[in-house]
């Protein structure tokens, strides 16, 4: 099959994605719990034959296509779950699962793998090497679906491995690209204030766990401007902070903090894990109240390989011409595709799909979050010649 060709069946299965967007965008599911989202994927790519199809776990599907000639082995992930958010686009697909909705664009990713998959059953005859399709499960809530799927082998014999996500905070018609980190390492941290609580008209006979918390708050907002280099991005942000009940009258015994940190150098990860709590066991002791401090790693920075960016920015430059490349800067949020470009050079690309006049504006994760469908092209067309660029090295 020529390029015209493949070009022009891209425009023919476009609908059909659209199609399985539409339907997937109406029956969302949560993390870990898509097993209707995973049969559906299934039986799609069963219907289109010429795949070795597996379920890795549960509520995952993984699918090989093997080319006549020789070649390397790319992988292409699309996450398939969704939030739990009412939804409040009023679309005419919209959730019919109450407080559960894909807010975040897994429908589209999901739907433009299975078109991929759909036209590059086609090449078959004239495809180089193998492409693995991995429809992964929970990349929302940690320790998420990537490294259960990494456990069960889908990366075994992979040379390669591939991304994207649709983002509304781009213009639909640009695509971005980053080498080197493009997401930031993404972790929790909780602490547990241990006073002795009492009456409030007696506060010296406490240890005011309200009172240590809200000094440890100024402090864990300091770690940023005052331990880390100028240069070296990171956010701390603490986001609990709950104590007491509805007596007023009352100091209570403890207080819980929650928060997040981000930040792309390991370096600098260890040395927030270390500062948040070094301050927290330090002003507990101080007001003679205990702390203990949970951190949690999460996921990963994806770090996107040079050799493998360049070649997909070259075919982005020939093949979309119509298209405008940006080279993005990083993001602070967290994705879990770092698993699989962890342990095989890999590339994560931003697929524009916000559009200002059609009012898709929102943000990711608002009820009100959409996509412009025509976003879902770009992408479909981006994974068909990507596989077809890199088997062929």
């Amino acid at each position: 099959m020529e390029n015209s060709n493949v070009l022009d069946r891209i425009d023919e299965v476009f609908e059909e994605v659209i199609e399985w967007r539409r339907y997937l965008h109406k029956h969302p599911e949560l993390s870990f719990q898509e097993y209707n989202t995973a049969q559906y994927v299934y039986d799609v790519l069963e219907s289109f034959g010429s795949l070795e199809l597996s379920r890795p776990t549960k509520t995952s599907v993984a699918a090989r296509l093997k080319g006549s000639k020789p070649g390397k082995v790319i992988a292409i992930r699309a996450d398939m779950d969704a939030l739990p958010i009412q939804e409040a686009t009023e679309l005419s697909f919209a959730s019919v699962n109450n407080g559960v909705m894909h807010a975040c664009g897994h429908d589209g990713h999901t739907s433009m793998l299975l078109g991929a998959a759909k036209i590059l059953i086609e090449q078959k005859e004239s495809l180089c090497g193998e492409i693995v399709f991995i429809f992964q499960h929970a990349e929302e809530l940690p320790p998420g679906g990537a490294k259960e799927m990494v456990a069960a082998g889908v990366l075994d014999g992979v040379d390669e491995v591939v991304g994207i996500h649709l983002m509304t905070t781009i213009p639909y018609g640009t695509i971005g690209i980053r080498k080197g980190a493009i997401t930031s390492n993404s972790d929790i941290f909780e602490i547990i204030v241990q006073g002795k609580g009492g009456h409030s008209s007696t506060p010296e006979l406490t240890i005011d766990p309200l009172a240590t918390g809200a000094q440890m708050v100024n402090g864990l907002n300091h770690i940023v401007s005052r331990s880390v280099a100028p240069l070296d991005s990171a956010v701390v942000s603490v986001t609990k902070f709950h104590a007491g009940g509805q007596a007023l009258n009352v100091i209570p015994d403890c207080v819980e903090i929650g928060g997040s940190v981000r930040v792309f150098s390991q370096t600098t990860r260890e040395l927030i894990k270390n500062r948040i709590t070094d301050i927290a066991e330090g002003i507990a002791k101080s007001n003679g109240a205990v702390a203990t401090v949970n951190y949690t790693y999460g996921y990963n920075s994806v770090v996107n390989d040079i050799e493998v960016t360049e070649k997909i920015a070259s075919m982005i430059e020939d093949h979309f011409s119509e298209r405008r490349l940006d080279w993005v800067d990083p993001m602070l949020g967290g994705e879990d595709f770092s698993a699989f470009s962890d342990e095989k050079p890999g590339c994560y690309v931003m697929i524009g799909a916000g559009n200002i006049e059609k009012g898709i504006t929102y943000p990711h994760h608002h009820p009100k979050f959409d996509i412009d469908e025509n976003a879902l092209k770009d992408g479909l067309k981006f994974h068909v010649l990507t596989a077809l660029t890199l088997t062929k090295d």
